[in-house]
């Protein structure tokens, strides 16, 4: 399968496998060939409860100034976690110039779980995200973020399936092309739910929720997804294929002693193609 260029925009973390740390192996393991653009040096997952953030906004500045003179181009743009206002919009200008090129948009909004913001993210940032999903080609909200985008009452009972359908119609409606939504409830059942641009279809793909955390499982997911999409599969197939894999690897790691590391992907990646 033909090997695609790909910027990654997310956070590096010093300790434990998330973000970059997550993504960049599971698409090197794909054949992908990987840029990064780290936008924020973290020294370990959230999850241990402290930790040392660095932001990075002055070097992504000066270093989109470099690649945009120098011409650098990519496949696919896959964004992350964005630490500032600021850093939102830079990185959806640099975006929406690059989609002009015919660069795929790959976006993960990340904002919020369970119904709120996390700490730190602002209802400006909030805006800024606006901006930047309408311009992605595909976006994966988990459902909290999916409700913050397109203004909708977050309902931890879950929805039925007419609000869920209504919910991605306004994301739609918003400019975002093709939606997956994660981590939704809908009939009682824990789903992944989505709408496919190129095929104007819908889909919902129910699951049985594993009952272990790992940080970074979503970043695994994207990073299966977008690997898939690149190699050319329907974006209803990838997000089935992603779903199976990240149960599969969670639950052979159900054990780990130490799960706020995350999964061990090193060992893992005969499972992740």
């Amino acid at each position: 399968m033909e090997s695609k260029q790909i910027l990654l925009i997310n956070d590096l973390p010093g300790y434990g496998k998330v973000a970059l740390a997550a993504m960049m192996p599971v698409l090197a393991h794909m054949g992908h060939i990987l840029y990064t653009l780290p936008t924020a040096l973290v020294s370990n997952t959230l999850d241990y409860g402290q930790f040392e953030i660095m932001e990075t906004t002055e070097y992504m500045k000066n270093t989109l100034k470099v690649w945009k003179n120098l011409g650098f181009h990519y496949d696919a743009i896959a964004t992350g976690f964005i630490v500032s206002e600021e850093q939102a919009q830079l990185i959806a200008h640099y975006c929406e110039e690059q989609k002009k090129q015919g660069t795929l948009i790959f976006t993960d909004p990340i904002m919020g779980d369970d119904g709120k913001l996390y700490n730190g993210v602002t209802e400006s940032a909030l805006m800024h995200m606006k901006h930047l999903t309408a311009c992605a080609d595909v976006i994966v909200p988990n459902y909290t973020e999916a409700c913050l985008l397109a203004g909708v009452e977050y309902k931890a009972e879950g929805i039925d399936r007419k609000s869920m359908v209504e919910l991605i119609e306004k994301l739609r409606q918003a400019g975002s092309k093709s939606i997956i939504i994660t981590s939704a409830v809908v009939e009682g059942q824990d789903v992944v739910c989505g709408y496919e641009h190129k095929t104007d279809s819908w889909f919902m793909i129910p699951f049985h929720k594993i009952p272990v955390r790992f940080p970074g499982t979503g970043d695994i997911f994207s990073s299966l997804v977008l690997g898939h999409m690149l190699h050319g599969m329907p974006l209803k197939d990838s997000v089935k294929q992603a779903m199976d894999m990240v149960a599969a690897v969670i639950a052979r790691n159900a054990g780990n002693e130490d799960k706020y590391k995350g999964i061990p992907l090193e060992t893992e990646l005969d499972m992740l193609k």
